[in-house]
């Protein structure tokens, strides 16, 4: 019996809504836990084993690590947010939001499927005007959004593997797929209606993140999260109307 090899970009699978379903579920909860073991890691002076690198920790109290596998990359930022709630801060840690600071050309975000109320498909697409970075990218992503037994809020968002994507919406003009390996939010609630933030991205460098962005990328998540500080402040407290 012969070897299949890999199997081409350009394929697309039909897949079952319930088949879906089951897919993403397991999926984002593997992306949760990994985002729930990065905000555990390094913490109260508690330095593991586990690869985190600090690059940057700033006295208004950032945080900035990468952990390296390979050719991947994945950078976490850890942010203490004073005088915002979780409640406010989860109103704007999701995918459009965060796709808007890593690039204002955003020429689309639609939802193309609910398949649970707190899991949905979304397409982001950014147009011709972008960075080089992000020009005629497009990516299909899920994004779950959970909350753990001790009040903890997690967004997980990720994208869905090329041929699943690609039949669930196909390709279109000159778009260039990107990939998301994982991303997402822990938000823990503290005294004094705080917040402690920590923002995990995984990129696939082969696919879209040129190795000089690397050393760039630090700056970008400190940009990143004081933008959605600044939406998150704008929004109301609890039991605001």
């Amino acid at each position: 019996m012969n070897s299949t090899g890999p199997t081409p970009c350009s394929r697309s699978w039909s897949i079952s809504e319930d088949s879906l379903r089951r897919y993403v579920h397991f999926a984002s909860e593997s992306c949760i836990q990994e985002l729930l073991s990065a905000s555990d890691s390094n913490r109260f002076g508690n330095v593991g084993n586990d690869g985190w690198k600090i690059l940057t920790d700033l006295d208004n109290g950032v945080e900035i690590s990468k952990r390296r596998s390979g050719s991947f990359h994945t950078f976490r930022s850890r942010w203490l947010l004073r005088s915002v709630s979780p409640q406010q801060f989860i109103t704007v840690a999701n995918a459009i939001d965060a796709a808007k600071q890593w690039e204002q050309d955003l020429v689309e975000a639609t939802y193309i499927k609910d398949l649970e109320d707190n899991l949905s498909i979304i397409r982001l697409r950014f147009g011709e005007n972008s960075k080089p970075l992000f020009r005629n990218r497009e990516f299909i992503v899920y994004e779950r959004r959970e909350t753990m037994e001790d009040g903890t809020l997690v967004v997980a968002v990720a994208s869905l593997p090329k041929e699943i994507a690609a039949g669930l919406h196909p390709k279109q003009n000159n778009a260039i797929r990107g990939l998301l390996l994982q991303s997402g939010w822990v938000v823990e609630k503290l005294e004094d209606d705080s917040c402690m933030v920590t923002y995990v991205v995984q990129l696939d460098p082969a696919g879209w993140l040129p190795k000089c962005f690397v050393n760039r990328l630090n700056t970008k998540l400190v940009m990143i999260i004081e933008n959605l500080k600044k939406l998150a402040q704008g929004c109301p407290a609890d039991g605001d109307k």
